[in-house]
């Protein structure tokens, strides 16, 4: 088998792309989980994105369609909003407005696992996930602690490769070490800081601003390895700078928010 080209990320088109969401202010579809949606939100206009969360059946299919990007996160689903995530899913591919898939938790539990199973059917142009999650959309064995990884993004990234491949979408796989692959080339975003860890919604958040990407890149993989990087550098500027938990959640919005900022700040 031949090896799978491997490069880190690149500073000016990280840069590039954040100045577009900046420039352009891209309205993002968040169909998110009910723990996230306020971080959500934030955290999108930090990065200066235009976010909105819409959930009604009786109004997804039209968002998606005017939707620069939009977001599926399968987090806190219930039956009723499965079937809206349907909707959203194949409203978004008819119109050709790309869309993330966050399969939150997926491996442990039916309905979401069916679910998200199905819902790669409509052609997602990103799926992020941690170790297991990818490992378990993937089809190969893997357990999760609720919706912590048990295992680490290196032990995902042939399924990461695999399930690139199968589905056509680019899979970003996050952990200590993100990996973003579109079945061919991986690009490895180092950095964060275990903090982000231990706040509620900085992976949720993450899947948000690959959908606000996806609207302004020239690529998802650009998306993808873009919003990754961003995450990662501020997670380290807010860590440096924060006393704990809460703090740092404040902080990283505003690490984010001064990313691109006049004057420039270098990213890495």
């Amino acid at each position: 088998m031949t090896a799978t080209p491997s490069r880190t990320w690149a500073d000016a088109s990280v840069v590039a792309d954040l100045a577009r969401v900046r420039a352009q202010a891209p309205l993002t579809h968040c169909f998110t989980n009910l723990v996230v949606t306020n971080f959500t939100a934030n955290l999108l206009l930090a990065a200066g994105a235009s976010p909105a969360m819409v959930f009604a059946i009786e109004e997804v299919a039209d968002f998606a369609a005017i939707a620069g990007g939009v977001l599926i996160n399968v987090g806190t689903v219930t039956a009723p909003e499965a079937e809206a995530m349907r909707v959203t899913a194949r409203c978004a591919h008819a119109a050709g407005t790309p869309w993330v898939l966050d399969p939150v938790a997926v491996g442990g539990l039916k309905l979401r696992t069916d679910l998200a199973a199905e819902l790669v059917g409509s052609r997602p142009a990103i799926i992020r996930g941690n170790g297991s999650e990818i490992l378990a959309l993937a089809g190969a064995a893997a357990t999760a602690k609720g919706v912590d990884s048990t295992a680490g993004a290196e032990e995902a990234v042939d399924a990461a490769r695999g399930l690139a491949r199968s589905t056509g979408a680019v899979v970003a796989v996050s952990g200590a070490v993100d990996h973003v692959t579109d079945g061919e080339t991986l690009v490895t975003v180092p950095g964060g800081d275990p903090l982000l860890t231990r706040v509620t919604g900085t992976g949720c958040g993450l899947g948000a601003l690959m959908a606000a990407l996806l609207a302004v890149s020239d690529s998802p993989l650009d998306a993808a390895v873009c919003a990754s990087a961003v995450l990662a550098v501020a997670g380290e500027r807010a860590a440096a700078v924060a006393r704990g938990t809460g703090s740092f959640a404040v902080a990283l919005l505003d690490e984010i928010s001064l990313l691109g900022s006049d004057p420039p700040l270098e990213i890495g």
